[in-house]
Order: C-alpha cells, then structure tokens, then sequence
C-alpha cells in the first residue's frame, strides 16, 4: 500500500502539473518563422501605408514622416543610452522597427484623409504590427523570452513550471515520482537588517532535498540577473531549472539548491548590488537572503558549500560578493559583468551609486577588495563572455571579456583559482543559458567535491 505522504504528494503533484506542463504547440521567438514573418509583414504594410499619389505627399509627406521616424530613433537611443541598455549593440531590426512605428504614428495623425481605403487600413493595422515587431526584435536581442509560452507566462506572471508552496513541501517528501524534477518555492525574506524592499523571491529543490525523513545540508547556488530583471528570469529567460534537472540526470541525481535573488527591487533600479542609495543589497543577499536559506531550507552553512551565479550586473554582483564575503561564499560564476559596479565613469559611479560617498568605492571596487584583502583560500572563479573576433589580437574581444581578464590576473595573484572563457554570441540570455550550462559541472566540483564524475 501507498503512504499516505506518497498520497498526499499525488494530490499535490496534480494541483501544480498545469503548471509544469508543456504546450501542444509552442513557437519560438528567437529562432524559425514567426519573428522573421511578423517583419516582413510589417514591412509590406508600412510600404503600402506610405506609397500614395499626388506630388505634395510624395515631394513633402514621405520626407517628413520618415524625418519623424529617424527622429524617434535617436529620441530612443538616447533614453536607452541614459538607462546603461548599450543601444549601440542593438540589431538594425530594433531601430527599424521603432523607426517605422514612429513614421507610420505620423503618417496615421498628418496623411489620413490623404489615403485611400488601402493606405488607411495598412496604417492602422501596421501600428500594432510594428509594436509587436520592436518587442520581437528586442527580444531577440537580449534572449529573454525563447518561446511565446515563455513570454505569455513572464507577462501574465504565471506560477513557474514545478511551483508549489513551503506548506506543501511535507506531502512530497520521499515521493520520488512527485518530485522528479524537484520543486520550486516562493520565499519572503524578512529584511530587518537592510531595509531593502525586494521583490518575491525563489528557491529551486532538487528531487535529492525530499529524499529521507529531514531535508539533508545540499549545496546552493544564489542566482542573479542583470539590470533589467525579475527573479524569475533565470528560470524563465535562463533556463537555470532545466540546465540542473539535466546535470541531476547524470549525476546521480545530485544538484545544488538554487536561490533566485531579487538584486533591484524593480525593473529600473542599477543597484549593481552595492549598499547605497539605491539599497542596501549586498546587506540583503548576504545578511539576509543566504542565512533565511540556510535557516529554513537546511542549507548546508558551510561556505565552502555556496556559490553565486551572474550574468551582466549579475556577474559583477557574484564577484563581488564572493571576494567580499569569503566567510559566506567560496564560488562564483561571473557571466559577461563588468569591471566593477558601476553608473558611468569613477565620479558619475560615486555620486549617483554611493550617494557622494567616495570611500564606498574601494569598499565594492572587486579589484580594490581583492587587493586589500590579500590571498584567498578555497576560493574559485569562472569568467566567461561572449565577444567577437579581432584578427588583429587573435582572440575574442569586448569590454567585458576585457574586464574578465584583468579581474581573473588580479584574482589569480591573491591566491583565487579561475577558468576565463571566450567564445562568439551576443550579450543575451540565450548566452547566460549556455554558460551556466558549461560551467555547472566545475561549479559543482567547487561547493561540492563528492559530486560523482560521470562522462556527459
């Protein structure tokens, strides 16, 4: 006969495995036909909104409206430009895309009773098309929704794929078939210490954390994004539950707990994980955020045993951490962070992200830290950045691959081990996927060095 757990987990297994389930059909965002479709079609219907008869609209309309669409583009590059989104590495599609909205905007309020039927209805219908095609192009972009599914669960803020809740955790323990892709769990954590207001946070429970009657003391990982971010997207846009559900597969079913961290409290807060103005966010990660793990999950405590995972702010955000807090964490994966944290050069970084306060440079600056912390022991690194080729350098090349090289020489020479790696892609979620994925098997070999080498 069944348990009455093994039972209760079956009840519970079926209220979550909506929320688990795969589409039917599913399209992708980043790769196949539907973007490229959407383009084309936008671009048909923007042509035929625009071509008309008449001298006066095509030797006076036509250059003003498309003055308004190049108008809207440097509007937009300079707000993307002032927020630190790098609109220089933007795709020609984003520019087009918001170039045609601004133009068809102006064509629909100046050349509407200049149209026929036809140039009317391709203006109407081309203004949402041409929306959809900057969200479309964006994304692909930055990665950050691989497939609708994706999208229309990050937008509606559906429950994530394996969510449940800490009261029903009881009912799966060693129910193996209920927990086989193990458990995720939404968390409020005090922040007494910080006064940081975040937002909800995520802990991901492999299937190994129901085995036997207590949870055993399994390694974890804190994740974090980049500036623009939820604590979701390293489940949604990161596939960070899929890259250790596969890794679990082939290694006995070992994983690490995964601690989705909340590094902004909003979409458009740089905190760049600094105590600051703009939150006490090293206080709340640290302090706050890893003890509640460790207190409520069962954690293992060992520092030797935690490790942060970044990508972007979230990159320098896990250097940071682990050069600053050794005592707390021992291993860090930074994916594509800068040099430091950071809002512009020294002096803007000092008065808008440390509130004028110049000495809060050295005590965040990863470089300065290391240095005045002298070696390090049991402490290791993964730098890896996408970039692009220079034949002249024969090598990959960015500013962040920069800034990993000369932050792994100085981690190096105080004693921290460290892997850098190169390769081509673009500064997007699709690459923080794979490099999470190829650095998992050494992060594991870090936090927890019983882990079985199996050939994958």
């Amino acid at each position: 006969m069944r348990s009455a757990a093994t039972a209760a987990g079956d009840v519970a297994a079926q209220a979550y495995r909506v929320h688990s389930a795969q589409p039917l059909v599913d399209v992708s965002l980043l790769k196949g036909w539907f973007t490229p479709t959407m383009e084309i079609l936008a671009l048909v219907l923007f042509a035929v909104a625009l071509v008309r008869s008449g001298r006066r609209w095509q030797v006076f309309a036509i250059p003003s409206v498309l003055g308004v669409g190049l108008i809207t583009i440097l509007i937009c590059y300079c707000a993307m430009g002032a927020q630190g989104w790098s609109p220089g590495d933007a795709p020609l599609i984003v520019w087009l895309s918001i170039g045609g909205l601004g133009a068809v905007l102006a064509m629909a309020a100046v050349g509407w009773r200049a149209g026929r039927w036809w140039n009317r209805t391709a203006t109407v219908v081309s203004i949402p098309l041409l929306a959809l095609c900057i969200g479309l192009s964006v994304n692909q972009w930055t990665g950050y929704f691989p497939t609708a599914s994706r999208a229309w669960d990050g937008i509606a803020s559906e429950p994530l794929p394996e969510q449940t809740s800490v009261q029903r955790l009881a009912a799966f323990r060693d129910d193996q078939r209920a927990t086989a892709g193990g458990r995720i769990v939404p968390i409020s954590v005090p922040s007494h210490l910080s006064g940081f207001h975040h937002r909800q946070e995520y802990v991901y429970l492999p299937q190994r954390w129901f085995t036997g009657p207590t949870p055993p003391h399994l390694p974890a990982l804190m994740m974090i994004g980049g500036v623009v971010n939820t604590p979701e997207d390293w489940v949604r846009s990161g596939s960070a539950m899929a890259t250790v559900q596969n890794y679990a597969a082939t290694h006995n079913g070992v994983a690490p707990i995964l601690v989705f961290a909340d590094p902004s409290g909003s979409m458009t807060n740089d905190t760049e994980c600094v105590n600051g103005p703009h939150g006490n966010v090293d206080t709340h990660l640290a302090d706050e955020l890893r003890p509640y793990v460790v207190s409520q999950f069962g954690a293992s405590a060992n520092p030797l045993q935690w490790g942060v995972v970044g990508w972007s702010m979230g990159g320098t955000c896990a250097v940071d951490l682990v050069t600053r807090h050794p005592d707390l964490f021992s291993t860090f994966e930074d994916i594509s962070g800068d040099i430091g944290p950071n809002l512009g050069n020294k002096a803007q970084t000092i008065a808008a992200l440390y509130g004028h306060d110049a000495s809060a440079w050295d005590r965040f600056n990863p470089e300065t830290v290391m240095t005045t912390h002298g070696e390090y022991h049991h402490v290791a690194g993964w730098f890896q950045s996408n970039g692009h080729w220079s034949p002249r350098h024969r090598a990959f090349e960015c500013a962040q691959l920069k800034a990993a090289r000369s932050l792994a020489a100085t981690a190096s020479d105080e004693g921290i081990e460290t892997v850098v790696r190169a390769g081509p892609g673009a500064h997007s979620w699709s690459y923080a996927s794979e490099a999470f994925d190829d650095a998992l098997g050494w992060l594991m070999q870090h936090i927890w060095p019983e882990t079985p080498t199996l050939p994958v």
